[in-house]
């Protein structure tokens, strides 16, 4: 079968698919169809944005489909028309079966995480919250049960010691755009190989990758300087690690987000009142002090330590705890 024989749906949303998109078109791969999130408003002014994988399919003239709802009759109706080998899908909403199962090829999923371990939304942030120094990404098939498919290929890559949830995202981007490739490529030759997840589990607990929102992101103050670090550098750029903060000097506590932040082994032990330093402004965990080097207060800008301590550098700070 040649690459214009094999009919392929793409399905997905946000920047991270639309690269995987990009890859597949690179490698002239026949994209018959494209479904992606309806427009909606968003900012300030609520202006109709298009999502990041409706504007790559509209650069390479691709035939787009949002549906709001999957099941709708008309939606799948129109899906089966294209008459596709294999839907490829990245970071999409959950699929119904009669979606899922519809290719005869089956249903593909790139997912940021070495499976089965982090199964869920949020696998990037978790394994870095988790202090993991190793991850990866993993094309499966899709089944009843959510991320738990058969493997098709896993490609695994370090993390580093300060690296945010944001710039691991871009890494493992690329990294999937190849292994969906591969794993396509696979597919269409009839090479492809499937590995039940039960076979790959090397550990008694799984961890797990759940949805993430403003609530879970507070930091605990009375945590040691490793695990607070790792909780900000795995919600950096989004959707942040934050704090309370008391300015006493004008009796009133505002909030703070934390972007970059550094281990430090300067001794913080019952000490609650921020240090401003050349390297950053400090934070006081329950052993040593966190060096945060780009962060925002409450409705100002996103600025950096030098910009901050210019403007608040004289007041007396102290972390709620």
């Amino acid at each position: 079968m040649t690459k214009q024989d094999f009919r392929i749906v793409f399905m997905g949303t946000p920047e991270f698919a639309s690269t995987i998109l990009e890859g597949l078109v690179e490698q002239n791969y026949n994209i018959v169809g494209v479904i992606t999130a309806p427009d909606k408003p968003a900012g300030r002014g609520q202006k109709i944005q298009e999502s990041s994988v409706k504007t790559t399919a509209i650069t390479h003239q691709l035939p787009i489909l949002q549906p709001s709802n999957l099941k709708d009759e008309s939606f799948i109706t129109e899906l089966k028309a294209l008459n596709a080998d294999l839907f490829v899908v990245v970071a999409f909403r959950m699929l119904p079966e009669i979606v899922w199962n519809m290719p005869s090829k089956g249903t593909i999923n790139l997912h940021a995480s070495l499976l089965p371990e982090y199964r869920g939304a949020a696998p990037i942030n978790w394994a870095v919250i988790n202090g993991e120094t190793e991850t990866g990404v993993t094309t499966f098939f899709i089944e009843q049960e959510i991320d738990t498919g058969m493997v098709i290929e896993r490609e695994s890559i370090a993390i580093g010691e300060n690296e945010t949830a944001g710039e691991l995202h871009d890494r493992l981007m690329h990294l999937g755009k190849l292994l969906v490739q591969k794993s396509v490529h696979q597919i269409m030759e009839g090479t492809v190989t499937r590995t039940p997840q039960e076979a790959l589990i090397t550990s008694e607990n799984l961890k797990a990758a759940p949805k993430i929102f403003k609530g879970d992101c507070e930091i605990n103050w009375d945590q040691e300087v490793a695990s607070i670090h790792d909780f900000c550098r795995g919600l950096s750029p989004y959707p942040t690690a934050w704090s309370k903060v008391n300015f006493t000097d004008k009796q009133e506590v505002k909030t703070f987000k934390l972007f970059h932040t550094t281990k430090t082994t300067q001794s913080s032990e019952g000490k609650k009142e921020l240090l401003f330093t050349k390297e950053g402004v400090l934070f006081p965990c329950k052993d040593y002090y966190l060096c945060v080097t780009e962060l925002q207060l409450e409705g100002k800008k996103r600025m950096n330590h030098t910009e901050f301590s210019a403007g608040y550098s004289h007041f007396k700070l102290f972390v709620e705890k």
